[in-house]
């Protein structure tokens, strides 16, 4: 159990008065005891997660493959369509993934994550075989559903698995597996277009789909030969032994594993109470301190799809023949560069965040993204050297939404809920980033013509700039402190200590139902 926590009246980190938290240790049991403990990662565990993260490949693929195929669909020869059809192809992903993303938290609750694995699997390999022998766009989007579906549902559950077969000390790392995978899965859609560049362009789309079978039917191997279930869904479902034996693959050889059993059961306990403390009431009405939390934390979230970044990757090609690169295998290497690019910044800024801090690195990522966005923007209409500045503007945005926006906008949303509203804020958070991708991928084309493409990335660059403001005004420094430090602070610059108040109350009612569930489990 966590130590009991009480709110006292007294000075905060900044030597200023104000409400913090104070902790008393008595009856302190076990919980998170390994947090800290210096406990090396076992060659199982790595292999766990990344066959996990493989799952996250799939949407990359996605991006990529479609970020080369976007024009063959559009070939005369081909499947020719409109650019309002193929900008509902490509956008619409993220609204089924939404769905999915729902519907994957009742199937691994109720059926455990491996079987949730083996679902999303599925469902993207029958939507990727629809979409390759599709002969009508709306046959067409009949598989984009379940190519989303299967997205939403692999999104959501990859990093829960990972985070649950993972030892506390190392857990954070291992999870950003998923989002190096999802890159790596970008970078196999880019090159997809090079393996087929001589081939005709109906025959060229429906091959670079259909190698996206790969990696699913790899995954649904794996989980049936290597993959153990989460311990968490096992002590759930009242598996102990089971659980026992799989902690005994990730936990060094005669580690107590009982321990970390004991422990998983008061997380679901704490869980469990977060879960009934609160209503939705508290989000759609609430007070000054969860209103300026959901201002931050869903706001983060939104503003992650707002600067453009899912709209830039899926028409990338587009953006590169306007900058004056029109020969198909120029394109497939220029992606494939700016892909590697993409990947290397996404390694290196995985080391920063806990370095440099989390305020410094978004704000830094959007001032870059702005001055990308307004070089090229300026690309478009500067003639003789715009093709050189274009490129090297799209490289300087890709590589600069991955030092900051791209893991920092859900890093932030994590950081700052209270436990009260944590599980209900990062649904609606999650929710809401997929309907901006939805709504900014599917009207990139219509609006880009509409305005003239340097309009649009003119207004794109503004847009980086009022992220950034809000970043400055509003993001508090999340770096090192602890979920009762962040929950304090929103207290304080609101003037609102209902959020104390919940968090005390929430935490009696944890107390006793850990003590009651204790049995039940046991």
């Amino acid at each position: 159990m966590h130590p009991d926590l009480d709110f006292d009246y007294g000075t905060n980190n900044d030597g200023q008065e104000g409400i913090k938290p104070s902790l008393s240790h008595e009856g302190e049991h076990h919980t998170d005891y390994d947090a800290n403990t210096d406990i090396p990662i076992r060659r199982a565990t790595k292999i766990f997660a990344m066959c996990a993260a493989l799952n996250s490949c799939n949407l990359g693929f996605d991006i990529g493959v479609n970020t080369s195929a976007g024009k063959l669909l559009q070939d005369p020869d081909s499947m020719g369509l409109t650019n309002v059809q193929l900008e509902f192809f490509n956008g619409s992903l993220n609204l089924f993934a939404a769905l999915g993303a729902i519907a994957a938290s009742w199937i691994s609750d109720r059926y455990g994550r491996r079987r949730g694995f083996i679902v999303a699997a599925l469902g993207f390999i029958f939507g990727v075989i629809a979409q390759t022998f599709a002969q009508s766009f709306e046959f067409l989007m009949f598989g984009r559903v379940f190519v989303g579906l299967g997205v939403g549902f692999g999104l959501a559950i990859d990093p829960i698995y990972i985070a649950e077969m993972s030892p506390a000390k190392h857990r954070g790392r291992l999870v950003t597996w998923s989002e190096f995978a999802l890159n790596i899965g970008i970078l196999i859609g880019f090159a997809s277009g090079l393996f087929f560049e001589n081939v005709a362009a109906d025959t060229a789309w429906r091959l670079m789909f259909a190698i996206g079978c790969i990696m699913p039917i790899s995954l649904i191997f794996l989980v049936c030969t290597v993959m153990p279930e989460s311990p968490r869904w096992l002590v759930q479902n009242g598996q102990l032994i089971e659980a026992e034996r799989v902690l005994s693959l990730v936990y060094p050889e005669g580690y107590n594993t009982s321990l970390v059993v004991n422990d998983i059961k008061d997380a679901i306990s704490r869980e469990q109470a977060a879960e009934q403390a609160v209503g939705w009431e508290v989000i759609f009405h609430p007070s000054p301190a969860f209103r300026r939390m959901l201002f931050v934390g869903v706001g983060s979230a939104i503003a992650q799809q707002i600067v453009g970044i899912d709209a830039v990757q899926y028409f990338m090609m587009y953006i590169i023949e306007r900058a004056g690169v029109e020969n198909r295998t120029s394109q497939s290497i220029i992606l494939i560069i700016l892909g590697l690019l993409k990947l290397t910044v996404i390694y290196i800024a995985g080391t920063y965040f806990d370095r440099k801090g989390r305020r410094p690195l978004l704000i830094t990522s959007c001032i870059g993204m702005a001055i990308a966005c307004f070089m090229i923007s300026f690309s478009f209409i500067w003639e003789g050297a715009g093709t050189f500045l274009g490129l090297a503007a799209l490289g300087l945005y890709l590589s600069v939404f991955s030092l900051g926006m791209g893991p920092g906008a859900w890093l932030i949303p994590s950081e700052v809920f209270s436990t009260t509203i944590r599980a209900k804020a990062m649904s609606i958070s999650t929710f809401l980033n997929r309907v901006t991708a939805t709504i900014v991928t599917s009207t990139f084309l219509s609006v880009a013509n509409m305005m003239t493409w340097s309009g649009y990335f003119a207004m794109l660059g503004a847009v980086c700039l009022l992220v950034t403001i809000y970043f400055y005004i509003y993001l508090p420094e999340t770096k090192g402190r602890s979920l009762e430090d962040m929950t304090v602070y929103f207290a304080e610059v609101t003037g609102d200590t209902a959020v104390l108040e919940a968090e005390k109350r929430l935490h009696g009612e944890m107390e006793q139902m850990s003590t009651s569930n204790t049995g039940t489990l046991a």
